[in-house]
């Protein structure tokens, strides 16, 4: 008999749209969460039109609606209300992003929503929280990633503050959300009742910046930009090796940043007194970066990994997506996986988060078409007649 997923039996309700509230589902629907998607009847989520297609397939929507049924449902419509309440009735966890003050305006706030289900729990994910004096505001992970500090220390010295190429603050939310959710679900065992989980998104991106709120509270200094350096340890940069790849090498610990030194041939320095701590290893990058990128420089990348693993040094080549599809290491955990698509066929796309040795996730399905569960909803789950559902498709609610 095959184990039942960890999340097996609990039911999510992903009212949310775009990148933070609707990964937080997909993370919970990998490891065997019933998520049931409602989108608005004409608009849908719109991340079916972000980023790349091909057959007329959403690439985006592919990946993040995977293992959710969808339906369609207008929530401003009082009739829309009504049946969203009727299925959370029934549900464990409600996931949405709207605006602060969204659901209270549609009849839908938690107090309400605690009346129809005390169980339930709500998680709200916003841009800046549920209230404060940005609280009303539009906003989205790009928002985050220049307010938490992350863009104003990434970049080269000297040059502009750097935000990342893909939506970093929203993934990091969004695994911060799936967290709270399944924090919320384990100490409803010990209350019985549920409650609101209140995530912003400029919040989670800020706990990864590790101690610098503490480093400028207790020291008053502020982080600068330094590239690929760290202002902790060095060497710690990118190195282009004969044949041009370019590799990352980090010596976060002392005794790596030893085996780097005497591997690249200068043992000599391994002695000096500013060599035996991170900080004062950083005070002399541009020495240290140049006997470590002339060696790699005069050899071929695979000669410098093959060297460096037999160091016990640590070391990486830089992947653009192609040399992840074609990483040994990455093929070995099965990180990126063949899924079966009806329009697409066999889609290669990253794996579920985590292995869990006893309670594994998978991956059931790609995102489906909007409303493609309607009647299962509807008809099935809530148990609405084959012409009510008509006339609420004929009425706009559906």
């Amino acid at each position: 008999m095959e184990p039942q997923p960890a999340l097996a039996g609990i039911t999510v309700v992903d009212v949310s749209t775009l990148f933070a509230g609707p990964l937080a589902a997909t993370i919970l629907g990998d490891f065997g969460a019933d998520v049931i998607k409602i989108e608005h009847p004409v608009k849908g989520d719109p991340a079916r039109g972000h980023g790349p297609a091909k057959d007329g397939v959403p690439l985006w929507w592919t990946l993040l609606g995977r293992n959710k049924r969808c339906a369609t449902l207008n929530l401003s419509r009082p009739a829309g209300a009504d049946l969203l309440k009727r299925l959370l009735a029934g549900a464990d966890v409600l996931i949405e992003n709207f605006r602060p003050g969204t659901l209270e305006r549609w009849g839908l706030g938690p107090d309400v929503l605690a009346e129809v289900n005390p169980r339930l729990v709500v998680a709200r994910v916003t841009a800046f929280g549920q209230f404060g004096p940005y609280a009303a505001r539009p906003g989205f992970g790009t928002l985050a990633e220049a307010m938490s500090g992350f863009a104003a220390i990434t970049g080269e010295p000297g040059g502009p503050p750097t935000l990342p190429p893909f939506g970093l603050a929203d993934g990091i939310a969004a695994i911060a959300t799936a967290q709270a959710v399944t924090t919320a679900l384990l100490a409803r065992h010990a209350t019985g009742t549920g409650q609101v989980v209140d995530v912003a998104i400029i919040e989670p991106i800020l706990t990864l910046l590790g101690m610098q709120p503490m480093v400028y509270d207790q020291l008053g200094v502020i982080q600068a930009r330094t590239g690929n350096r760290s202002v902790n340890n060095a060497p710690r940069n990118t190195y282009r090796s004969r044949d041009g790849r370019w590799l990352a090498v980090s010596t976060s610990a002392q005794a790596v940043a030893e085996r780097v030194l005497r591997l690249v041939g200068h043992p000599e320095v391994v002695d000096e007194p500013w060599f035996a701590a991170g900080a004062t290893r950083a005070q002399h990058a541009e020495l240290l970066d140049a006997y470590v990128g002339d060696w790699i420089a005069a050899r071929d990348a695979d000669e410098v990994i093959a060297a460096f693993e037999a160091a016990e040094a640590a070391v990486a080549p830089i992947n653009d997506i192609a040399g992840v599809f074609a990483d040994p290491q990455y093929a070995a955990l099965g990180t990126l996986r063949a899924v079966d698509d009806p329009v697409l066929g066999p889609v290669r796309m990253q794996n579920v988060l985590y292995r869990l040795s006893a309670t594994p996730g998978d991956i059931r399905w790609t995102g489906p078409a909007l409303g493609a569960h309607n009647d299962e909803i509807y008809r099935d789950r809530l148990g609405l007649a084959d012409d009510d559902i008509a006339g609420l498709r004929a009425d706009g609610v559906l």
